[in-house]
């Protein structure tokens, strides 16, 4: 899809069939910032907005592969306050993610949840074309534990935003992007893989 702002209004449309839904969030940045530019619906605001709305059951929200500068001392502060979990990317950094998932999928639980992936939550080494890159992200590899470790969730729908091609002529960016749609694709439940 676009920018992450269109995860708000899927979030909407879920929430009203399945009431507050759990996220599985892989990203750069959290996306619960209030305003920017005078405009509160942005970006990087659709979690906040969704918490507002009563659309996230929050202690089910796992937010993975934060990093970044900030305009904060305490960037995570409003998201733990909401009770998410915020897994930033060093915790990540040069291991398998598959224990992580182990905890998340416990989190988690049974219960409806959501898969939203921004592209940027990868290294922009694997995916330079977005708006918003932060160095020291997450592999490809680590992106598929992530996907692959939601198997057997009750995942009731998925985005993967924020790929730009004009800014990767290369083409990987959207290859990969292509890629981990398809991963999510074949994660969904009822969906016979071998």
């Amino acid at each position: 899809g676009g920018d992450h702002t269109i995860t708000y209004p899927i979030l909407q449309a879920l929430a009203a069939k399945h009431g507050p839904v759990g996220l599985v969030h892989v990203d750069a940045h959290t996306d619960t910032g209030d305003v920017a530019l005078g405009e509160k619906i942005y970006h990087g605001s659709p979690f906040r907005r969704c918490v507002e709305e009563g659309l996230l059951d929050c202690g089910r929200v796992v937010q993975i592969g934060i990093r970044g500068s900030s305009y904060d001392p305490d960037p995570h502060k409003y998201c733990r306050e909401q009770g998410f979990r915020v897994v930033p990317a060093e915790e990540c950094w040069m291991k398998s993610l598959e224990p992580l998932m182990r905890e998340v999928r416990a989190q988690v639980g049974d219960k409806p949840m959501y898969i939203s992936f921004d592209i940027d939550g990868l290294d922009p080494a694997y995916a330079p074309g977005t708006g918003t890159p932060e160095i020291a992200g997450l592999t490809p590899a680590q992106a598929l534990e992530i996907i692959r470790g939601c198997k057997g969730l009750n995942i009731v729908g998925c985005d993967l935003v924020e790929v730009a091609p004009m800014y990767d002529v290369s083409g990987n960016t959207a290859l990969l992007g292509a890629n981990l749609l398809f991963e999510m694709l074949c994660v969904l439940p009822g969906v016979k893989t071998l």
